[in-house]
């Protein structure tokens, strides 16, 4: 969408009505079409974090340095060719944001998710030791969701450094 702007101008309208929808008030809908279980919950984890992934790869691609792309058309590059060795390499970074910003998403949404419609996981856990006043368990859970968190948030940095070595103002730690 970032490359193709009449593409863009049809979808943006629709793509930003489904965006701006709630998650989880969406999930009733996800049970109702996947039934209760692990299918609805990687769907709307999936639903969820699809939008900080395409919209930070849409703002990279807008972002190119057009010198770069200007620089390719003059030495004759197809469009293809320019796609493929120029706009995609230099939108590596921000498309990694939205993995980042969609991995802490991703863990928001499964903990509401197993909230609302779960018997397992650290979310229902969370949910069912404040009910029974369990409190030691829920900071427990609490914690382990922070640490995963955290273990995803810093694989991905490591994956963007050694992805994106050209770029020189990567953060060591996020």
């Amino acid at each position: 969408m970032g490359w193709f702007k009449k593409f863009e101008c049809y979808l943006d309208a629709l793509l930003q009505t489904f965006r701006q929808t709630s998650i989880l008030a969406l999930f009733p809908v996800f049970i109702l079409l996947f039934g209760i279980g692990e299918v609805s919950k990687v769907a709307i984890v999936f639903w969820g974090a699809s939008w900080p992934i395409l919209l930070n790869t849409i703002s990279g691609v807008k972002n190119i340095d057009s010198l770069l792309v200007k620089s390719a058309r003059s030495m004759g590059a197809s469009q293809l060719t320019i796609f493929r060795t120029v706009v995609l390499p230099a939108s590596i970074p921000s498309i990694l944001t939205g993995v980042r910003l969609s991995a802490t998403l991703s863990i928001i949404v499964l903990t509401g998710a197993e909230m609302m419609g779960a018997s397992a996981g650290l979310g229902f856990l969370v949910f069912d030791s404040q009910a029974k006043f369990r409190i030691p368990e829920m900071f427990a859970a609490i914690a382990t969701m922070s640490l995963v968190g955290l273990i995803v948030n810093y694989s991905i940095v490591a994956i963007e450094q050694k992805v994106a070595r050209w770029k020189e103002d990567l953060p060591v730690g996020g």
